[in-house]
Formats: C-alpha cells, structure tokens, sequence
C-alpha cells in the first residue's frame, strides 16, 4: 500500500487489502481500520518527500535529535508548541534534514491537521 505513486493508489489498495483479509483473519483488518488516515497521514507531504517518511531512519533520527533538544524542558505548555518548536529548530538549522529525500520542499506548509493527543 505505502509504495503506491499517488495517494488515490493508496487506497485503491488498502480497500483491497482489507477486502482480502476481513475473510481471513478480522483482526488484521479491524487493526488497519483503527489506524485509519493516521496510518497514510505521509501523503499530505510533498511527493518528494514520501520515502523518506515510509521509513523509520529519518524519523528515529529525527525524534532523537528532538529529544536531546527539549531534554532540559520538563513540560511544555501545550499540544501546540511541538510542532511550533520543530519547526522553528528546522528552520535554524539547529536540525538538519539533508538525508530525508524531498528536504528542499519542507518548508512548505501542510494542510491543517488536528493533534492526537492520545499519541
């Protein structure tokens, strides 16, 4: 499903995954149901941009240098200041991301989307 080119071919074959496994094993398909959009939520990004997020190296790398740099905050204010500081360590260069294919094209803007906060 996640190497499909478009985001219409992702769920031409994510209804024919489920339709596949709802017979042979429920769970599997309940499983990729509870998931929902948050599963393919790589396909808001820039093209570009698609296999660096299907895979979990740029997204470790990314989380651990995060890490390091809020290590020294206990709490922050709200759910919205994650992403404001991400960004804002982006665009100063403080993270680089010149090993994610598409880098050039973070700094567009995404679509809004709301925050999990169960995550």
């Amino acid at each position: 499903m996640i190497y499909a080119d478009t985001a219409a071919g992702i769920e031409i074959r994510r209804k024919a995954f489920l339709r596949k496994w709802r017979l042979k094993c429920r769970a599997v398909a309940d499983s990729l149901e509870e998931a929902g959009d948050r599963l393919f939520s790589f396909t808001r990004l820039d093209p570009s941009q698609w296999k660096s997020a299907r895979t979990t190296n740029a997204i470790e790398r990314l989380n651990e240098e995060f890490r390091r740099r809020i290590k020294t905050q206990t709490v922050l204010p709200c759910a919205e200041t994650v992403p404001m500081l991400l960004w804002a360590l982006l665009a100063s260069g403080q993270i680089q991301m010149r090993k994610v294919d598409g880098w050039e094209t973070l700094s567009q803007p995404l679509e809004p989307m709301s925050l999990d906060l169960a995550a």
